[in-house]
């Protein structure tokens, strides 16, 4: 096998990078900056809130600013209810601490509940944000007036996350369709080399169990990646503007991740199986070897087809016919039945790896 677990580091060390400087990332770097710039000049315009703390408002458009319009809406309702819970715990505390309860006590109180409330799922984001205010109100504001300090906190930070709503929203808005369908091509482009190096493998006389598991554990892994990246873009869709008229796409994009998770779930059971063969396996004595890399190949050139191709019907039908040439070929001379087995159940995985392709012919 071809891949390694330095090579596939590599990879994705690369593929990190490259995310760090993509287009999408750039243009939201970009209006996270102006829009900070401008929550900013415009906080001292904000009602019931005081000057000084106007350097808030570039923290919410900070907190609100997400790749996608839904994370955003729905982080920044998530943050301003932490920031409000947050607050209102201090000004408990700064209760507390006029009333003559040790200032440690009334500290140690706030991060306690802070700490549990944190563990609320509900709140998302906004429950780090919870322990961050209690603390702000009670040792900055607890110094002046607490009250004038948490409506001011509380209302500059909430400008500043309108700002960064508005301005993700009125500035090209993403939609990551097109990006997700790119990675669907490479996992199906990944997933077919595989294959290849498979069907190479035994055509050789035997596999090297090792280095199969670390590509199929590198195969896995890339396929959880992609599979959230194509739930993002869905999620880009939410309340986008710009997201009109892509049901199509959401859909076809839908259909590849699902076939694609079946055709890795079988890519897996064939690994584990042809890494249990034995290279001088009784059942694959004469053509038997060479047909069923054949029939991987087949498989692979099925799995490798764009969607849409007008070769795919016959693509399958080559894969299929060869699948059933190999499983036609497997005698049970002189072997035991669980060696048989394991040769046919890898062709029964070449069945539903092609089964899982039928919906795109």
């Amino acid at each position: 096998m071809s891949t390694s677990p330095t090579r596939a580091r590599m990879t994705g060390q690369m593929r990190a990078a490259r995310t760090l400087v993509a287009p999408s990332r750039v243009l939201l770097a970009a209006k996270t900056a102006g829009a900070a710039v401008l929550a900013w000049y415009l906080a001292p315009l904000i009602p019931f809130a005081a000057d000084e703390y106007s350097y808030y408002a570039p923290l919410g458009v900070v907190v609100s600013m997400y790749p996608t319009l839904a994370d955003s809406a729905r982080s920044s309702v998530q943050t301003v209810l932490g920031l409000a819970i947050g607050i209102g715990f201090g000004l408990v505390a700064v209760g507390l601490d006029a009333a003559g309860v040790p200032a440690a006590v009334a500290l140690a109180g706030i991060v306690a509940i802070g700490v549990l409330l944190g563990g609320a799922r509900a709140l998302g984001p906004g429950r780090e944000w919870i322990v961050m205010a209690a603390l702000f109100v009670l040792l900055i504001g607890g110094r002046g007036d607490p009250d004038q300090f948490s409506v001011s906190y509380l209302v500059t930070m909430a400008f500043g996350i309108v700002v960064g709503v508005a301005v993700n929203v009125l500035i090209a808005p993403p939609v990551f369709l097109p990006y997700a369908s790119r990675r669907l091509s490479e996992l199906r482009d990944t997933l077919a080399a595989r294959l290849d190096e498979m069907a190479d493998a035994v055509g050789a006389g035997g596999v090297d169990h090792d280095a199969l598991a670390a590509s199929m554990s590198e195969l896995s892994t890339m396929l959880l990646t992609v599979a959230d990246e194509v739930r993002e873009a869905d999620r880009s869709l939410r309340g986008n503007p710009r997201g009109r008229r892509q049901a199509a796409a959401q859909e076809e994009n839908s259909r590849r991740l699902r076939a694609l998770e079946h055709v890795t779930f079988f890519a897996r059971d064939l690994a584990d199986i042809l890494g249990r063969i034995p290279p001088a396996s009784a059942p694959l004595r004469g053509d038997a070897r060479a047909l069923l890399a054949e029939a991987v190949r087949a498989c692979r050139d099925v799995v490798a087809t764009a969607p849409g191709d007008r070769d795919t019907t016959a693509l399958i039908e080559t894969a299929g016919a060869a699948v059933e040439g190999y499983l036609a070929s497997l005698e049970p001379v002189d072997t035991g039945i669980a060696e048989l087995a394991e040769t046919v159940t890898a062709g029964v995985s070449l069945r539903r790896m092609i089964d899982a392709c039928r919906p795109f012919a």
